[in-house]
């Protein structure tokens, strides 16, 4: 049994996760904690979730629960993740982090932190999505620099990064195989005369609107044919599964910064 706080916890993703944790017999929701401006702080996190009474209330502040824990779930905004990491490791708490948005600098100082406490970082919960990478990896190495690769993510409207971090990773995976970087082959959306596309470049193009779960297309396009490799979620629980079953396996590990790939591999 692990004692679980859901940071985020007000959030489409906060929610789920309080919402399924309540079908894994060997995880207890322990803390609940919420944006201070949060117009459901101090309500059931069960009935914000939809769920019923779980007899745990929304709360502002992480260091209040933290004492009766094993482990935080992040689903918030980067800011807030990274205020909540510095928390768990004062605490010698691991956590589990599924947002995104971080900038190079709040990625560097979850890098540090997680020489203190366990932390597994993912801007994708979703098994399908990492089995994706692998196949992502192994297809931009066989079909080299000759085919282009165009990168296309859609998320809900209310999403408030772009690119999403699933796309980036993806754009990290060609550049890594190709030998480049992706800061200095990305581009980001196209308008106006533009000209010849080089062969260098990964497109990356975001699209936003109505609920949409989240959808990523990689396409490699070559002369006279094109390979797509497609993920759709149809529902944000398969990301709440991932992160419950990476919580389960963060709690046993050394102090380190962790992928789901580290997890999926593990024996």
């Amino acid at each position: 049994m692990i004692r679980a706080i859901v940071t985020g916890a007000s959030g489409r993703m906060g929610r789920r996760l309080i919402a399924l944790m309540q079908d894994d017999a060997q995880c207890q929701l322990v803390g609940a904690v919420a944006h201070a401006t949060t117009a459901a702080l101090g309500r059931d996190a069960g009935d914000v979730a939809g769920v019923g009474t779980v007899g745990i209330p929304l709360v502002p502040d992480l260091s209040s629960v933290l004492a009766a824990s094993d482990v935080v779930i992040d689903f918030s905004v980067a800011e807030a993740s990274l205020v909540y990491l510095q928390q768990a490791a004062a605490a010698g708490k691991p956590m589990v982090i599924g947002t995104t948005g971080f900038t190079p600098e709040q990625r560097q100082e979850i890098a540090r932190l997680s020489q203190i406490v366990p932390c597994l970082l993912a801007p994708n919960m979703s098994v399908g999505v990492q089995v994706l990478f692998q196949l992502l990896r192994q297809a931009a190495m066989l079909l080299g620099p000759d085919f282009d690769v165009e990168i296309i993510e859609a998320h809900h409207r209310t999403k408030i990064d772009a690119p999403s971090g699933t796309a980036l990773r993806m754009g990290d995976i060609v550049a890594e195989t190709r030998g480049q970087r992706l800061e200095a082959t990305a581009v980001h959306g196209r308008q106006g005369m533009i000209g010849r596309r080089s062969d260098a470049e990964i497109g990356i193009q975001a699209i936003r609107g109505g609920d949409i779960v989240g959808e990523h297309t990689v396409i490699f396009a070559g002369i006279g044919e094109r390979i797509e490799l497609i993920h759709r979620s149809q529902s944000r629980d398969n990301f709440v599964r991932g992160a419950l079953r990476s919580a389960h396996w963060i709690v046993n590990q050394p102090p380190a910064l962790y992928g789901m790939e580290e997890m999926l591999q593990a024996p």
